[in-house]
């Protein structure tokens, strides 16, 4: 059994086509299939069922996809180890965070990284909760600034919530339910047209079951936006919209909800079968000392509160 044998297998566990993980891990279809016989023959046992060109893993198979994931990894991030300890490349960290979180949480935490560790190649992605998950159980990321999906995080992660938050409703004006309280409910919404974020954003999760809890279905006036397009369609006058607190854009009014309002959860997560590199390790260490200075020093924004 060899490592690059066992990347060629995970490539086609993952896209089930051996064509397709071919052109991904850079060589030729027959090879692949070569490489990927060879193995089953030192395993004695076969690792696909290719049946009517449907590609699926036999029981050998799927007990070893997280073994082989696993070896992976571990080899992935001793290179990566050494590599920096002997200065061969410069070290790397690869964070994401919903977009709420990379316009305000983020810069300041990567500031005081860079001007620590300026050395140290800093990538950022951007995208939902959802999206971010994915991208660090593939091993794409390092760390996530994620929100905590109500039915719990993947087993394949490890997350450490920071933050709770509230959200706001979004519009052009003042919606008339919000006076004189300078407050509204999530009731207040039913007749109101709603922007809604895309698939794989957890604030459309969070929009769809406050209503429904409220005991409506929301009126979708536009679907399938990320933030700042949401924000540029309730500027438009198109509907309102649940957002981050944090969230501020010129022409559009922020009202907070009357209790208990709507919550989420901030969480730093990582994969939990892959040891942290020295950057990784530095970056959440940072993380949580800015978390802790802006709490004691009265600078989060309203609505946020510690929870580390």
């Amino acid at each position: 059994m060899q490592l690059h044998q066992l990347r060629y297998f995970v490539a086609v566990a993952e896209v089930r086509h051996f064509t397709q993980a071919a052109d991904i891990v850079g060589i030729t279809q027959p090879s692949l299939s070569k490489q990927i016989h060879a193995l089953e023959t030192d395993l004695g046992a076969p690792l696909f069922e290719r049946v009517r060109g449907n590609i699926s893993l036999t029981a050998a198979g799927e007990v070893l996809l997280p073994l082989a994931k696993r070896i992976l990894a571990d080899v992935d991030t001793a290179t990566r180890e050494v590599q920096e300890l002997v200065g061969l490349r410069r070290g790397r960290v690869r964070l994401g965070a919903t977009p709420s979180l990379a316009t305000s949480l983020a810069p300041p935490v990567l500031r005081r990284f860079r001007d620590a560790h300026p050395t140290i190649d800093l990538r950022v992605e951007e995208g939902g909760s959802q999206d971010l998950v994915r991208d660090l159980l593939r091993g794409d990321l390092d760390l996530a600034l994620i929100i905590m999906p109500a039915q719990g995080i993947d087993p394949g992660l490890r997350a450490d919530p920071i933050l709770r938050e509230s959200l706001v409703v979004a519009s052009v004006e003042e919606l008339p339910a919000a006076k004189p309280t300078g407050r509204l409910l999530i009731t207040d919404l039913r007749d109101q047209p709603m922007v809604m974020f895309r698939e794989g954003y957890d604030l459309r999760d969070a929009t769809l079951q406050a209503c429904r809890a409220a005991g409506f279905e929301p009126t979708v006036a536009v679907d399938g936006g990320e933030m700042d397009a949401v924000l540029s369609f309730v500027e438009a006058g198109l509907g309102v919209a649940l957002v981050p607190g944090i969230a501020r854009r010129p022409g559009v009014r922020f009202t907070r909800l009357a209790p208990p309002g709507v919550t989420r959860t901030i969480a730093v997560a990582r994969r939990r079968d892959v040891v942290p590199t020295h950057a990784g390790r530095e970056l959440r260490r940072i993380l949580l000392d800015y978390v802790r200075d802006a709490t004691a020093e009265g600078q989060l924004p309203a609505g946020v509160e510690p929870l580390a």
